[in-house]
């Protein structure tokens, strides 16, 4: 992280800016040229020389037929003609029409194959899609030729992906970066490439001020919050403190790392900020179901509704609405609704599985968490989800595989290893069980309760010393916290005592028998321990007193 001391020129950042959101409007990015825009109005107190920005007219660089067709294939591609724009633009070769040429037959793919799907098929298998491997002979035989730019080059690219070639996609994209860094599609599309951080092409992406933007949310991605917030907090105090973009993205690493208040106040104060920006509300729903703001969440789900009901976003938010009311029904059918308007939008596959897990619907859940993991294999919440299902399903090897999945995933996620120990435990590895719980104590006990199964794993073991250590590292937590399941502290107490009294120290084991009679379902057993006490100890003082008057003799 040693790369992310920076300082902007924000002068010659907007400037670049500007100019891009000209390219990227001609071409239809209609994704990148938002993003750019809303990086442009984050930076509207620095003032630019209006000559320095390339105008519409010369950046078009078309003159008599060719602009003309340009135009033609422009509005037929706004209003979502996509054949007839790709019909027309067939033999055009100038970079712009050539581009709207190509990614109109790619989005007009897309668009049909969604079209063919049903609400009870999976998306179809995009190896098989002909129409895709036809744009990417094509394609490659103008790549060869040196004839792509920029812009085709990321269409190049992602036809690659979709393909599933992920190293020859990234390899391209790194291209069209090079060649465009502006251009913020390119990047997300080699983000969603980069399984790990050590497998990203750094050395090759140009070293642009973009970088640190893909750099902060490849490591959101990858679940690495602390560095990601790092990068972010960093460009707010570089000129990105209006940037609603960046607001979001830390609102999301807040949620990641279960700063749950701190996520929801960031986004009321975005959703105030911006009130009908519908990105990212997904996530902000899913705080508030986690909350369980029902007020809240029906407000916001009433509010996206009449902003865009056609919006995936909405779509989810809609749904957690009836799951935290238990409609679950309701809820897989909006989460299915999602999917029918984006295939690929991951939230809805993993929501849509608990959905099941839900109605013990378990086949219907294991596909949905799949068909999650399809999209993005980083998703530790579909592999956690896959191992509760055959946990359910009381197949412990295959719930052994998936609870590794999401624990690598998520190191140091103390429920990921909870999860993993309890699976050890049923299938008697009992010391891998105890190193599981020993390190979700070490890396921050969410849950509270690794203490408890290190108690009862010892004392299974007849390891009564370690055991007892742990319970009264159990209860001294939960007198400071009162986090404890009243039953299992309850029963802590009573093995406190009664290791005590087997050891002779009364005073110890007074106490904690004493602590059983504030609960209802030791307080009989409390008594009768605190009656054993003073039964021992009075036996004991015999002893004591006999055995002095024998030696006094």
């Amino acid at each position: 992280m040693s790369d992310i001391t920076f300082k902007f020129d924000l002068k010659q950042i907007k400037t670049e800016i500007q100019s891009a959101i000209i390219e990227c409007s001609h071409r239809g990015l209609l994704h990148s040229t938002k993003w750019l825009a809303e990086m442009n109005i984050a930076l509207k107190d620095v003032d630019i020389n209006p000559a320095e920005t390339t105008s519409p007219q010369s950046t078009c660089s078309l003159q008599g037929e060719d602009a003309d067709l340009y135009t033609l294939a422009k509005t037929y591609f706004d209003l979502k003609e996509l054949d007839r724009c790709a019909f027309y633009t067939e033999k055009s070769t100038s970079p712009k029409t050539r581009f709207l040429h190509l990614y109109s037959r790619y989005l007009s793919g897309e668009r049909k194959k969604l079209h063919d799907m049903t609400d009870s098929t999976l998306p179809p298998d995009p190896t098989q899609n002909s129409s895709l491997r036809e744009l990417s002979a094509e394609l490659r035989v103008e790549y060869k030729d040196g004839k792509l730019d920029a812009y085709c080059l990321y269409l190049y690219g992602v036809v690659l992906k979709r393909l599933e070639l992920v190293r020859d996609a990234q390899n391209i994209l790194v291209e069209a970066i090079q060649k465009e860094p502006l251009h913020w599609g390119a990047w997300l599309e080699l983000a969603a490439l980069v399984s790990d951080q050590g497998s990203a092409p750094l050395t090759d992406i140009p070293n642009h001020w973009m970088k640190q933007f893909f750099l902060a949310h490849m490591y959101l991605e990858q679940q690495m919050n602390e560095a990601a917030l790092e990068i972010y907090y960093l460009l707010q105090q570089n000129g990105f403190e209006k940037s609603s973009y960046i607001t979001a993205q830390t609102a999301i690493a807040s949620h990641n790392r279960r700063e749950v208040d701190s996520a929801i106040a960031t986004f009321r104060h975005l959703h105030k900020e911006d009130p009908y920006r519908l990105d990212n509300l997904d996530v902000y729903s899913n705080l508030l179901y986690v909350k369980e703001l029902r007020v809240e969440l029906s407000q916001l789900a009433h509010h996206v509704c009449e902003v865009d009901k056609y919006r995936v976003e909405t779509c989810c938010v809609i749904g957690n609405y009836y799951s935290l009311r238990s409609e679950h029904q309701k809820a897989v059918l909006y989460f299915q609704r999602a999917l029918k308007l984006n295939p690929q939008y991951l939230s809805a596959w993993t929501l849509m599985g608990h959905e099941f897990m839900e109605m013990k619907n378990t086949n219907a859940a294991i596909q949905s968490y799949r068909q999650a993991i399809e999209v993005n294999r980083r998703d530790y919440r579909a592999w956690y989800g896959l191992g509760q299902t055959y946990e359910i399903l009381k197949m412990p090897y295959y719930c052994l595989h998936y609870y590794k999945q999401a624990q690598q995933l998520r190191p140091n996620d103390s429920r990921m290893l909870i999860a993993l120990g309890e699976t050890y435990e049923k299938l008697d590895k009992i010391q891998d069980a105890l190193k599981c719980y020993f390190k979700a104590r070490s890396v921050g006990d969410i849950e509270g309760i690794a203490l408890l199964k290190m108690a009862k794993l010892y004392d299974k073991l007849q390891e009564s010393e370690n055991a007892s250590a742990a319970y009264i590292e159990y209860v001294t937590d939960n007198e400071s916290s009162q986090a404890g399941e009243k039953s299992e502290v309850s029963q802590a107490y009573k093995y406190l005592a009664n290791y005590y009294i087997k050891r002779n120290m009364f005073d110890e084991a007074y106490q904690y028998a004493h602590k059983c009679l504030d609960y209802e379902d030791t307080r009989e057993e409390g008594k009768a321990l605190l009656k054993a006490v003073a039964q021992t100890r009075s036996q004991t003082d015999r002893e004591l007193m006999v055995g002095n008057i024998t030696m006094s003799c």
